[in-house]
């Protein structure tokens, strides 16, 4: 904290001295004000941007968490699959943006694909990861005395599987809110990617800053959420095996 407040004065104090243009380089103190003026304009962006974002990322983590339960159960079928699984994140979600405006147009499903496609990938990986992390010699002892296939997914290799599952979780929802506002870029009528268009084509540079702070703000939050389900969930698990 003391870093950041130390950056913010000697950010406002460069502006100062060396009289910086407010379309170039704002001060904070200029970054404020406006906000305080923009406040009423912005926030129909922003929640905007939130329901996007939500949406996204709980479709995308269901996605990501059945792609790795289908793999994990289906041994054949990730041999088969995983390479591919790979692969789609070797490409970036910006490349194939301007095809699925082309083939979906520019309504909210397109939005949601590329939201979807940024976070279901780290899902799917942390949690398949974790599934293969089980003993197996636990595994085999539950077998030996008559556990189901049901029985050993929920009893040993679903909580064994929490620490990597949440990883994932942290990674997806950082992720989220950067591919809502590289979505809303492609063509909304608001969201913070809207707001970030209009301030740039317009030279506010100040709103710019704005767009990005409520962003990484937004972002923090959602990583906040899973951090602390994930104390909660972790602490109810330990307390479960005492």
């Amino acid at each position: 904290m003391t870093a950041i407040i130390v950056v913010i004065l000697l950010w406002e104090l460069a502006t100062r001295i060396f009289d910086i243009e407010k379309w170039f380089l704002p001060a904070p103190s200029d970054i404020w004000t406006e906000f305080t003026e923009v406040l009423p304009e912005f926030m129909p962006h922003f929640y905007a941007s939130l329901q996007l974002t939500t949406s996204g990322f709980a479709i995308g983590v269901s996605v990501g968490l059945i792609i790795a339960l289908i793999l994990h159960t289906l041994p054949r079928v990730k041999e088969t699959f995983y390479p591919f699984l790979i692969l789609s994140q070797n490409m970036p979600v910006i490349v194939i943006a301007p095809l699925l405006v082309i083939w979906l147009g520019f309504g909210p499903l397109p939005k949601l694909i590329i939201i979807t496609i940024a976070c279901f990938f780290p899902v799917a990986i942390s949690a398949l990861g974790g599934f293969q992390q089980t003993n197996r010699d636990l595994v085999y002892y539950m077998k030996m005395m008559g556990a189901t296939r049901s029985q050993l997914f929920f009893k040993l290799e679903l909580p064994h599987a929490l620490p990597s599952i949440f990883s994932g979780l942290k990674i997806a929802a950082t992720y989220s809110v950067m591919a809502t506002v590289v979505s809303e870029w492609l063509g909304a009528q608001k969201g913070i990617g809207v707001f970030i268009t209009l301030a740039t084509s317009s030279y506010r540079t100040s709103r710019v800053f704005i767009a990005i702070i409520i962003a990484m703000l937004l972002s923090l939050a959602f990583f906040g959420l899973i951090l602390l389900l994930e104390r909660l969930i972790i602490r109810w698990q330990k307390g479960e095996e005492k």
